[in-house]
């Protein structure tokens, strides 16, 4: 049986840019590496959760594991708070929240600039955990940043379960049935939370908006008023002011243990919460990561080594990196450019000389398409290279959305590919 060596982009795909006279990054990319390991195996397209479906990171992730997203999805929400180490009980409200910038109810920046150390969003978030109280309704929170601009937030009530049926305040996001889903168009405005359609007179769902909405607004004047944000006023940097609610759920999603099955031991190196909370419930072995550095050379290569070192102990290895995604949201095609060929030199170009083919199968595909042109995710599908498939060769010469649309492996749903994966370690020795 070969290992596996299962390698996620975070929002590596893309459209063509003007920018790059209309080429994608990825296209514009010097990725000698990843052309390397096309060539030698076999390319593809693949739809992370479905047609049709722009997912966020979390939906698509649990679909890359190899489970039924539509059915064990209960919120990015719990996820994420789960990971942070914050208890979801049934009934509780769980959301993923981020700091924000607002002037009035108009949101001047989603993300405080990107500049919001995670020391600063320590403080904020113990002043509102030591000064806000909700009282509309018998309920207690806990909130807790987590990295950077991003936080999570629990609201439980001790006399009713609370719905997750509510929409969300950050309008870059809306919901699909029970998938959160990124907009490309949105009114920098901040929502008001309120029952989603069909829920209007659900008192559950009700008494959840209310409690959201004051927490909002009461954890924004505690905000106005703290010294972390004085300060970072005088230095000329946006006040992390408000809280954006989003992806809310009411329960924990209960997996399957990854591998049981196939009496497989897995691992993975996450880098974000949601990510983490995932491998968590789905029972992979979370391996530690140093803190990022400024110096994608330094990070990529660490991350590679830390791969290879944990290789022999496991029989498959899921690697979710960051990277491409921040500047495609951003709308940045020339640095999304560059992280991608840091990516290739730096993790692929220390890792592929470790690991013998004989040995292991290596994928690395994405979990969504972030156009720089629409600065948010998008439904396309996303690039997809399997190598180490004894006698599995097709005619790619390079890593590259338009080349991989001509792969032998076609368009893969996300679901079906870790089922491939698995089969075909077991099928070549």
């Amino acid at each position: 049986m070969k290992k596996i060596l299962y390698v996620v982009l975070d929002g590596l795909g893309d459209l063509p840019c003007a920018e790059l006279r209309d080429r994608t990054p990825l296209d514009a990319a010097n990725t000698p590496h990843l052309d390397k390991l096309a060539s030698k195996g076999q390319t593809g397209l693949l739809y992370p959760v479905g047609k049709e479906i722009a997912p966020e990171s979390d939906v698509a992730v649990i679909s890359l594991l190899g489970y039924d997203a539509r059915k064990h999805y209960t919120g990015r929400g719990p996820l994420e708070c789960y990971a942070a180490g914050l208890a979801v009980n049934d009934g509780d409200l769980a959301y993923r929240v981020n700091f924000a910038t607002v002037d009035g109810k108009k949101i001047t920046d989603r993300r405080v600039g990107r500049n919001l150390t995670t020391e600063e969003a320590a403080n904020l978030a113990k002043t509102i955990n030591e000064t806000v109280r909700l009282t509309s309704y018998p309920a207690s929170f806990e909130f807790k940043s987590t990295v950077g601009h991003r936080g999570v937030l629990v609201i439980r009530s001790p006399e009713i379960k609370l719905s997750a049926a509510v929409t969300n305040t950050d309008p870059a996001y809306g919901k699909e049935g029970s998938f959160g889903v990124a907009l490309s168009e949105f009114n920098n405005i901040v929502l008001d939370c309120k029952p989603i359609p069909g829920f209007e007179n659900k008192k559950e769902a009700q008494i959840s908006a209310d409690l959201t909405n004051e927490f909002v607004e009461k954890s924004h004047q505690a905000l106005e008023e703290d010294p972390v944000n004085k300060e970072r006023k005088k230095g000329g940097k946006l006040p992390a002011n408000i809280i954006l609610t989003r992806d809310a759920g009411n329960k924990l999603p209960k997996f399957s243990p990854i591998g049981k099955a196939q009496n497989m031991k897995w691992g993975c190196f996450v880098e974000m919460p949601v990510e983490k909370g995932i491998a968590l419930l789905t029972g992979m072995k979370v391996l530690e990561l140093p803190e990022a550095t400024q110096y994608l050379s330094v990070d990529y290569s660490i991350r590679a080594k830390k791969v290879t070192e944990a290789l022999p102990d496991f029989d498959g290895l899921y690697i979710h990196l960051k990277g491409p995604d921040e500047p495609g949201h951003d709308g940045d095609p020339f640095t999304k450019k560059d992280i991608i060929e840091a990516i290739d030199e730096y993790f692929f170009g220390t890792l592929i000389p470790q690991v013998k083919s004989k040995d292991v199968l290596i994928a690395v595909t994405a979990d969504h398409s972030t156009p720089c042109v629409l600065k948010a995710h998008s439904e396309d599908p996303v690039p997809l290279l399997v190598v180490g498939a004894d006698g599995a060769m097709d005619s790619s010469s390079s890593f590259r959305e338009n080349e991989c649309a001509k792969g032998s492996l076609g368009r893969i749903p996300g679901s079906k590919l870790l089922p491939y994966l698995i089969k075909l370690s077991r099928t070549n020795n």
